[in-house]
């Protein structure tokens, strides 16, 4: 099996026709347990380690990881997962909830790009600017918030932001940052069991919210925002992964090999060191061992 065929096979591009239903949510490839995915993921997370500190002594590019999901879709524990042999000084975090007073009173992309990665880091959105193309256009009522002149809020308004947003990424990559998106897609009723679940278990009852609830019923209209989010920003340098999502083992394996992948396009090395470094260091090697001996 080639690995390569895991990255591709659920990569979108430029593909106004996508449908959701293109990917099942319970799909697990060719692999047929837990166990053989858990053996890939490690030798992944290993891998990451290495790229990842190349990249940060090379300082010269930077990756932006984008993950958007219905709630208990396992965003988190994928993110844990798979960033779990990362340096963490060289990765950054960032989850986004209901916009702030001062976030409300700037441009809807203001609160994301004042975190994007400095060279030779990783930073993470769990969630981002396109929950204004998801959570917004589901309930439109949030737009009389972001005191947008009435004249702007037209048909076009989903058009307009889905151009801005390919135009940011398009901009990110232009820059050298390196943009991989995540949709992880698992069913509703994959959903109701882990819900269900985080009733049931005591530890896990901090999780809940009611909100969930209510997000839930407007399952059909977050599918038809996500699909049409996909079609018009999935893009040959910006990508979505649509990755099956109701085997968490699964998710973590194909994200970690999407991530390795981009890394790897990167051809990072550690930087070369000039002659007149060399003698420093000789020096420096000769100088500690006179003072040892």
């Amino acid at each position: 099996m080639k690995r390569t065929e895991l990255v591709t096979r659920y990569r979108i591009a430029e593909n106004k026709r996508f449908r959701l239903t293109d990917v099942d949510p319970a799909d697990t490839w060719k692999l047929k347990s837990k166990e053989q995915a858990q053996k890939w993921l490690e030798q992944g997370v290993a891998r990451l380690s290495e790229l990842q500190d190349k990249l940060y002594a090379q300082n010269q590019w930077a990756v932006l990881l984008i993950f958007q999901a219905m709630d208990a879709a396992g965003k988190d524990g994928t993110i844990k997962h798979v960033m779990s042999g990362v340096n963490p000084q060289g990765c950054e975090v960032y989850s986004f909830k209901s916009p702030s007073a001062e976030e409300l009173n700037h441009d809807f992309l203001w609160r994301t790009t004042k975190c994007l990665p400095e060279r030779g880091r990783i930073g993470i959105f769990n969630r981002s600017y396109y929950e204004e193309t998801l959570v917004v256009r589901v309930h439109p009522e949030l737009l009389d918030r972001q005191k947008l002149p009435p004249a702007l809020v037209t048909k076009d308004l989903w058009r307009e932001r889905f151009e801005d947003i390919n135009a940011l990424e398009r901009y990110l990559t232009r820059n050298g940052v390196i943009v991989r998106k995540f949709f992880l897609h698992f069913s509703k009723q994959e959903q109701q069991r882990r819900l269900l679940k985080r009733l049931e278990q005591p530890e896990k009852h901090w999780k809940f919210s009611l909100d969930d609830l209510r997000e839930r019923q407007k399952w059909g209209d977050y599918m038809q925002a996500y699909e049409n989010m996909i079609r018009h920003t999935a893009t040959d340098y910006a990508p979505w992964h649509v990755v099956p999502a109701d085997h968490k083992w699964f998710t973590r394996l194909v994200v970690s090999e999407v991530v390795v992948h981009a890394l790897e396009s990167l051809q990072l090395n550690y930087p070369k060191v000039s002659p007149a470094k060399r003698k420093e260091l000789a020096a420096a090697r000769t100088a500690l061992a006179i003072n040892k001996a």
